[in-house]
């Protein structure tokens, strides 16, 4: 019998402060979607640590929604919901919520500018008012990188696919605005990361 449960080292080294910035921002009761989920290990690790939190992980990926799927198994978390199959640019493949929380990790730069796009119009709709959306991952700042080694991480993934890239700030803060979610502040993180978050007004 095969394991299919994946392992991501990032998620290893930043699951507790992306966890202590979401303890901070969402109440203690809270209906959290989670984008782009991957491996799984930020499902289970924040379920695992807020009961209270029901915790909705989506990939839009056979591999990973398989290792989600695994993990969940493996935890036996009763707030850790079956993985759902959603492409953020597919209106129909978003649950209709609302929720307190839509939360995308390490997603807004490995991925086209379309679905940076959708992720604002869908949390625009679905979450509830005074609901947070929280991004975690390297930004531009004033058009500038923040430091050397997002500068290279940049160039390489622009060369794996053009349409992705470190996204400006301003401009994720200009489409959020754009659907009623407004910038509520960033929080710095480890290896020149930020956490971002918005709320619905």
């Amino acid at each position: 019998m095969t394991d299919s449960r994946r392992y991501s080292p990032a998620a290893a080294r930043n699951r507790q402060p992306i966890l202590e910035a979401l303890r901070a921002a969402l109440p203690e009761r809270a209906r959290v979607l989670e984008l782009a989920s991957g491996s799984g290990e930020h499902a289970v690790h924040c379920a695992a640590a807020m009961p209270g939190w029901m915790w909705q992980p989506s990939d839009p990926t056979p591999e990973a929604l398989a290792s989600i799927a695994a993990w969940r198994e493996q935890a036996g978390l009763a707030n850790l919901a079956e993985p759902l199959r959603l492409d953020a640019t597919a209106v129909d493949s978003w649950p209709a919520g609302p929720f307190e929380a839509i939360v995308a990790i390490n997603l807004m730069h490995i991925a086209p500018w379309a679905v940076s796009e959708a992720l604002m119009a869908r949390a625009g709709e679905r979450l509830v008012r005074g609901g947070v959306l929280y991004l975690y991952g390297p930004y531009r700042r004033g058009g500038e990188h923040t430091s050397a080694s997002n500068a290279a991480f940049d160039a390489d993934l622009r060369r794996r696919d053009p349409r992705w890239g470190v996204r400006d700030l301003e401009q994720v803060v200009a489409e959020a605005e754009h659907h009623g979610l407004r910038l509520e502040g960033t929080v710095e993180m480890p290896a020149n990361n930020l956490s971002v978050l918005f709320v619905r007004d």
